[in-house]
């Protein structure tokens, strides 16, 4: 099921109910194809669209026609030059992590077919989403079910990864046990309140006002306006602390984690790695993540998913020619979930090939 949060007064929302479509698919025709791309680091207006060299299919990998794709935070953050020292030169560069689509060529023997529908985490450094056809190691990708739709697909990937890695491999999260978010309302955050409950937690959301009952219908027991009241100065003590909203900083949240507790953020800095390894040993730790491509926890978060424990809302929909307003709205700040992608295909490219 998909939840969106679309008004008329929206000129960048779509009816997703219309992207749906028929999923004709094929092989690529050229040896080019068509991506959002940016040349130098900047603001939105450095991403357009253009030719591009289709990628070439390694022994290992599938290629998959992208039907829709997502844009998380990363994704401005790397275009505006903000992790140049880690992730320097290679320009041009297609953005995007996450793809929802049709497999159109793998090994054969692989566990993959062509026609199979598919969601990827782009084990690709510096992305290559936001195109007609992106390729990624078979251990990146998931069959899909025909109950999910393309856009509710791409939506998952990376948020989704991130905070059941975060939940589960760093905060060590354990049934019955008191969890915060910080951060609740955005793509990451409104995973990791729903994942933290499939887990049988007691889970406590953190986001501003508006956004109360949109957490509360996620699941979450108790809910912070951070406009209103600071958690970091509450009674109440917790298990684990996710930040997903990068605000708040380890030295604040040990006063308030149990001990043995875990604080875990998302935030990418040198004080960041600095308070992992120098917290590794303590009683309260703290730990910065960057998830990592897996087909199984794909796999975990489609089966929540089916059984209706982890439901996707889509805060708006934009199609792939207009991914530099995707940007504003991510950067702007989103008011529900997640900003997705849809990426249609000239049917007169095609081959008469549907799933």
């Amino acid at each position: 099921m998909v939840e969106t949060h679309n008004s008329p007064e929206k000129p960048w929302n779509m009816n997703l109910n219309t992207l749906e479509t028929d999923h004709t698919y094929a092989q690529p025709s050229g040896l080019t194809m068509r991506a959002v791309q940016y040349d130098q680091y900047g603001d939105a207006d450095v991403l357009h669209v253009g030719d591009r060299s289709v990628p070439h299919r390694q022994p290992g990998q599938l290629m998959i026609q992208v039907f829709a794709s997502s844009v998380n935070p990363v994704d401005y953050r790397l275009r505006r030059g903000d992790m140049k020292g880690l992730i320097p030169f290679g320009f041009p560069r297609v953005p995007g992590y996450d793809v929802a689509g049709i497999v159109v060529d793998t090994d054969s023997g692989s566990s993959f077919m062509v026609g199979d529908r598919v969601m990827a985490f782009l084990d690709h450094t510096r992305g290559g989403a936001l195109a007609d056809y992106a390729v990624c190691a078979v251990s990146a990708a998931a069959k899909i079910p025909d109950s999910m739709s393309m856009q509710e697909a791409a939506a998952i990937p990376l948020a989704g990864t991130t905070a059941l890695q975060s939940l589960r491999d760093h905060g060590k999260i354990k049934s019955g046990q008191t969890v915060l978010v910080n951060g609740a309302s955005g793509g990451v955050g409104m995973f990791a309140v729903q994942i933290a409950k499939s887990y049988g937690c007691h889970v406590d959301a953190v986001a501003s006002g508006r956004n109360r009952e949109f957490c509360l219908s996620l699941g979450a027991d108790h809910f912070y306006d951070y406009e209103k009241e600071d958690f970091l100065k509450s009674n109440e003590r917790w298990d684990l602390i996710f930040d997903v909203a990068g605000k708040a900083h380890y030295l604040e949240a040990c006063k308030v984690l149990k001990e043995g507790g875990h604080f875990v953020s998302t935030e990418p800095s040198i004080k960041g790695l600095l308070m992992t390894i120098l917290t590794w040993p303590l009683s309260k730790s703290g730990q910065i993540m960057l998830a990592t491509p897996s087909a199984d926890d794909l796999r975990e978060l489609i089966r929540l998913h089916e059984i209706g424990k982890l439901k996707v809302t889509i805060d708006s929909s934009f199609p792939l020619e207009q991914a530099a307003q995707a940007h504003r709205r991510i950067e702007a700040g989103v008011d529900h979930g997640k900003v997705v992608l849809n990426h249609a295909h000239s049917k007169d490219a095609l081959s008469s090939k549907t799933p």
